[in-house]
């Protein structure tokens, strides 16, 4: 069995729902979701043997790129790094020229997710040959999507949002109110064209982190340079286009053609909105407007808001108006990157109430009721016949409350140099300890104490230290105490 760490609270009220949530997810990742790695896993030639993370239990051998870079980058690199490698390079392709790129397929605007989640990954190890694969993987993948998708009016990527492949997650337009061409977005046009929120903070992510990978590989200064220039222009682009001042959020999208060409739909995307955050793209003042203006529902933030005329609160669209842990994991650490406790601890309280109610990290829930809930893929039941499944034990879902508690929670954030910590520790949930966290050569377990999010006092081993980080080159077992306050 893989080793893992554990997860206490102080507070008698807490720890039976959120310590009892973390050994599910653990379980989750660990044991029913990692799996073994199958020959046909290696068009990249990367993929060494053991085992990848699949999509969920109901995906068997499954690692789609979106899935496993989500999986990988929330938890995966930390707590199974080989098998979070294998994952990775499970969705690249080696082309004919030897070049790597990530498998081409009819969803190409979530390919660039696996340049964060490499990125992350090779954070989290320190694994050089790793990140010279990664370097080409990220550039060649970047230039095909520039040379395809790009809208160079706007600086903006085309494409649907990051992952509602299903036309139940827009307004029409881009679909039609009778969604004629089935669920599948990409058989829409307008929504080959438009320009997401989620897609372009991504794109963004992917062009910084090409970037850092450049440095981190001493290759030449002019290609970080381009790297981080594209970066930053997105960067200006996506608060240019999609910032929406008089709602103190950002938009959805942009529409590409047609009568609404250039006009920005209201619809607030909770992937997006966390990227926008999570990324650094929206500045301070932003990030705190998007938490108090952005609409939750009783289980939490969900997919999109509002629900579409088309559906209704009896028959919810499925990326609309449900909510999905995996949003959930990026909204909550988003709150905690913003400096929202509450929020933070809303959506951390919501989401291992759904786990705890269900037995499990099923894939959606009903926003109103709780309950384990597919929704509807399309108004007129579309394919398979409607309401649609939500699948059992869905990994992302699960490693969306690992990312709550590691990032969020215990504030760890991976640097070239080591780990610096901003946690977020609500009142309510009492002191809170995290015992027997690897991070490359170290073992950890890390104590917090008191409330708030501001640290007034940091020790390793006992020892005062300062500022409040660990180096990378840290070997052995090591215990950290924080003290917070505000």
């Amino acid at each position: 069995m893989t080793p893992r760490p554990g997860l206490t609270f102080a507070s008698s009220a807490t720890q039976p729902a959120l310590a009892r949530a973390y050994r599910m997810a653990l379980a989750n990742l660990l044991d029913v979701n990692t799996v073994p790695y199958q020959p046909s896993d290696s068009a990249s030639g990367l993929v060494s043997g053991g085992s990848i993370i699949q999509a969920g239990a109901g995906y068997a051998g499954q690692a789609w790129t979106r899935d496993g870079a989500v999986n990988a980058w929330n938890a995966g690199s930390l707590l199974h790094p080989r098998a979070a490698a294998s994952t990775l390079w499970a969705a690249v392709t080696r082309q004919p020229d030897s070049s790597l790129i990530v498998t081409q397929d009819t969803q190409w605007w979530d390919q660039v997710i696996w340049a964060t989640a490499a990125w992350n990954h090779y954070l989290a190890t320190g694994d050089q040959p790793f990140l010279a694969s990664a370097y080409q993987t990220v550039t060649s993948t970047l230039a095909r999507r520039r040379s395809q998708n790009f809208n160079a009016a706007r600086d903006l990527f085309e494409g649907p949002a990051f992952f509602n492949d299903g036309i139940s997650g827009y307004p029409a337009p881009p679909a039609d109110p009778a969604e004629s061409q089935g669920s599948f977005v990409g058989s829409y046009p307008a929504a080959r064209v438009m320009m997401t929120l989620s897609t372009n903070c991504l794109y963004y992510d992917a062009y910084r982190c090409a970037a850092l990978m450049a440095t981190a590989l001493g290759r030449p200064a002019s290609e970080a340079a381009a790297l981080s220039q594209a970066a930053g222009a997105l960067k200006t682009a996506v608060n240019q286009h999609l910032w929406n001042p008089g709602a103190g959020l950002y938009g959805y999208f942009i529409h590409g053609d047609g009568p609404l060409a250039g006009q920005l739909d209201p619809t607030e995307e909770g992937a997006g909105l966390s990227f926008a955050i999570l990324f650094g793209i929206a500045s301070k003042a932003q990030a705190q407007s998007v938490m108090r203006q952005a609409h939750v529902q009783p289980y939490g933030i969900t997919g999109t808001y509002p629900s579409y005329p088309r559906y209704s609160d009896t028959r919810p669209g499925r990326h609309n108006k449900l909510v999905w842990p995996v949003v959930q994991g990026f909204w909550a650490d988003a709150a905690a990157t913003a400096g929202d406790v509450a929020r933070f601890e809303s959506e951390v309280r919501s989401l291992a109430g759904l786990a705890s109610a269900s037995g499990q990290f099923a894939e959606i829930y009903n926003a109103r009721t709780g309950a384990v809930d597919g929704g509807w893929q399309t108004v007129s039941g579309g394919f398979p016949a409607s309401p649609w499944t939500s699948e059992p034990d869905q990994t992302w879902s699960a490693t969306a409350y690992l990312r709550m508690i590691h990032a969020g929670l215990f504030g760890l954030r991976l640097t070239t140099d080591g780990i610096t910590f901003a946690p977020t520790l609500p009142a309510a949930f009492g002191d809170a300890t995290l015992s027997g966290i690897g991070y490359r050569g170290a073992s950890l377990t890390i104590a917090l104490h008191g409330a708030g999010n501001a640290i007034s006092a940091f020790s390793i081993d006992g020892a005062p230290a300062e500022p409040a980080g660990l180096p990378a080159s840290l070997t052995g077992h090591h215990t950290i105490d924080i003290t917070l306050t505000g």
